[in-house]
């Protein structure tokens, strides 16, 4: 037996149910400030009785040449982007700004080359486009010019005529640096995040590193080894090990390696590599802060759980994600990108740092 496939409502049906024009009811949905608080509540009854779930997104982002959505480029796949707190708590805080004026987030993984395929970036219904941490050149950024998006910045890279906010990572890195010294370090160690190096991973000169196509480690970097030199410490003779990817298990090996080297000193480019360290540290026999002192970057939560509390350089993610909204608002209202904002860093002295032995 066939049966016959009920007619959706439309918004013409509303329209003539409640004694108006199709405009009125399109207003109750997309301008609701310009009606009565009474009349909308009538169409919006009205709709319901009928079953007319509101106006077809589709159609209405032909008719505004809007899609309502913000393409979120990241440098890496999904599952290892989120495992770094700090990009969740950064996503989080933006989402929370841009959400109430009705824009949602796409997210596009990044893959090989530090940002997502070109070809996705094209094709992604999108009205703007926030670039978070990608690699220099990375093709997506090509793309994004290419379709004219405006384009929001968060970190890395420098790309003129976009938004751009970003943290004080040699000022963090420095600080960093300096408290170790402080405490009469004179062994130390670097655990870097990826750099897009051939092959990816492993040991790196302090010139390899510094070719880095990230700038947040270039800059971090330099921080840290110009702090070194400048208290007589030989930057190539201090050990650098990149970790391919962000997590901790990704991290251990790397980690692994610098402690064969016998550092009291390891200076890590986020928390999660220093709570790596920390955990090998831990397998080893290791002491921390007595037989090793470990810092961190960017003070994300499970910094302050560790055990011991981890010494790191706070960053205020939250605001970052936040200016990071702010700025995609003022793009897609049509006003002119700003000038970059760099947000200023703390170095916060907990439990795993302490004198060199």
């Amino acid at each position: 037996m066939t049966g016959t496939r009920r007619r959706r409502p439309t918004l013409d049906d509303v329209a003539e149910a409640v004694g108006v024009s199709r405009a009125t009811v399109s207003n109750a949905y997309n301008r609701p400030d310009q009606l009565s608080a009474e009349l909308r509540d009538e169409v919006l009854r009205v709709a319901k009785r009928l079953g007319y779930t509101g106006p077809n997104p589709t159609a209405r982002s032909l008719a505004t040449q809007r899609s309502g959505a913000i393409a979120f480029m990241l440098d890496t796949g999904l599952s290892a982007a989120f495992s770094d707190p700090a990009l969740s708590i950064t996503l989080d805080a933006l989402a929370s700004r841009v959400d109430p004026e009705g824009h949602a987030l796409l997210l596009l993984p990044g893959g090989h080359d530090g940002g997502p395929r070109a070809d996705r970036v094209l094709a992604a219904q999108a009205d703007l486009a926030v670039a978070y941490s990608l690699a220099d050149n990375a093709p997506a950024l090509r793309a994004v010019k290419q379709r004219g998006l405006p384009l929001v910045v968060i970190d890395q890279p420098i790309v003129p005529g976009s938004a751009r906010v970003s943290t004080d990572d040699r000022g963090g890195a420095t600080a960093a640096a300096r408290h170790l010294l402080e405490l009469g370090h004179r062994r130390f160690a670097i655990l870097s995040a990826q750099c897009l190096s051939e092959p990816r991973g492993g040991p790196l000169s302090a010139t390899e590193a510094a070719r880095s196509r990230f700038l947040d480690n270039r800059e971090r970097l330099a921080g840290y080894l110009e702090t070194l030199g400048a208290a007589g410490i030989d930057p190539d003779a201090v050990p650098i090990w990149e970790v391919s990817g962000l997590s901790r298990e990704a991290a251990m090996p790397g980690a692994a390696a610098l402690l064969d080297r016998e550092p009291t000193a390891l200076l890590c480019m986020s928390d999660e590599l220093a709570l790596a360290a920390l955990a090998v540290a831990r397998q080893r026999g290791l002491r921390v802060p007595a037989d090793l002192s470990i810092v961190g970057f960017d003070d994300t939560p499970p910094a302050a759980w560790s055990d011991p509390p981890l010494t790191t350089v706070r960053q205020d993610l939250v605001r970052k994600g936040q200016l990071a909204g702010e700025l995609a608002l003022r793009l897609l209202s049509g006003q002119r990108a700003p000038k970059a904002t760099t947000l200023d860093v703390e170095l916060v002295v907990r439990g795993s740092t302490g004198p060199a032995k």
